[in-house]
């Protein structure tokens, strides 16, 4: 009889969990009609930041309006949030340089030059307080001590770094997206310690960890997410995934990984252990829905995007052309879950 009824609460629960489905709830109007990188939530405070043109909007999620517009971040990309020192970072592509401002004022405190070069993504430790940015250009990170502001040290990586990880305990992973490699940084000695080729992955972009089973989850350019041992390095699995991938967001709770797309899907993936995962469901968006941020504390995802004009025709001097942004059609699409 204890037999029976374990089983018919494993299934209940199996069928429940599958049942849960995700759609797009509502999306946020913004200002501005530029381009746009990477989102960050300030769980704390219930703010999203949202990098857009040459600066950032920062959204209430209480009320879903946008509360402040931090100016002068010329090529923004990325945002990481510091909340014990209540600053966040703003990396400035154009400008190589990093924009740290106040969280709750929303204030300027300094604008610090690096000599890396275009910096893109951006990553605060906690455990180090140190925060490190990493720059396409010249394909190294520079890192500073968020305490003071002060650069310490340039990291070379050997190839261009995307989205990084910290397993909170002085190591921090990187994406180098044109070597198909992750890259370990000891967060005290700021020297690279492991590099993993995570082949048949190409053009990796996002990357997450999960803390408790010490499992990477790396996007690639290729429609695959890799997934890796923190410790060893082996890839334990591949995954089909979308096109035009550039995010993954983890929610450690429900176990579940999510691949931002740009194609307009978000590829959900389960991971039911620390070595079986599988793709459960493909997620509806919106075309350039490519970077997405999540609030583990509401389980709410937030992806970037916008409507698109006709591409022009490829040129000699332009033989990638964009599509130009219809004005005034930026949003944040806000992705919730249903239960059927």
């Amino acid at each position: 009889m204890k037999k029976i009824v374990s089983v018919f609460i494993i299934v209940f629960f199996t069928i429940g969990a599958l049942a849960q489905t995700h759609y797009v709830s509502k999306k946020i109007s913004t200002t501005g009609n530029e381009g746009w990188d990477y989102l960050s939530v300030d769980e704390i405070n219930q703010h999203l930041f949202v990098s857009h043109g040459n600066s950032v909007n920062v959204i209430d999620l209480k009320t879903d309006k946008t509360i402040a517009v931090i100016p002068n971040t010329n090529g923004i990309h990325g945002i990481a949030i510091a909340n014990d020192l209540n600053k966040a970072f703003i990396t400035d592509g154009k400008d190589n340089a990093v924009t740290i401002i106040n969280l709750t004022t929303f204030e300027l405190i300094e604008k610090v030059a690096i000599e890396g070069q275009k910096p893109d993504a951006v990553l605060y430790d906690l455990f180090s307080h140190k925060v490190l940015t990493f720059n396409a250009k010249s394909k190294d990170a520079t890192a500073l001590d968020a305490t003071t502001n002060k650069i310490i040290k340039t990291i070379a990586l050997g190839g261009k770094p995307e989205f990084p990880a910290t397993n909170t305990k002085g190591l921090i992973y990187v994406n180098i997206e044109d070597t198909n490699e992750i890259k370990t940084i000891n967060a005290t000695t700021l020297e690279v310690v492991n590099t993993w080729s995570i082949a048949p992955g190409e053009e990796p972009s996002g990357l997450a960890l999960d803390l408790e089973t010490n499992r990477l989850f790396s996007v690639c350019g290729n429609k695959l997410m890799i997934i890796v041992d923190a410790t060893t390095g082996k890839i334990l699995d591949k995954l089909p995934i979308g096109d035009g991938c550039d995010g993954v967001a983890l929610d450690p709770e429900k176990k579940l990984i999510y691949s931002s797309n740009g194609e307009g899907t978000i590829t959900v993936v389960k991971e039911q252990n620390a070595n079986s995962f599988s793709v459960i469901e493909t997620i509806p968006t919106q075309k350039g829905a490519r970077t997405i941020a999540i609030d583990k504390s509401t389980h709410k995802l937030y992806l970037s995007s916008a409507e698109y004009g006709a591409k022009p025709e490829p040129t000699a001097e332009n033989p990638k052309p964009r599509a130009s942004i219809i004005p005034d059609s930026f949003v944040v699409l806000v992705i919730d879950t249903k239960v059927k």
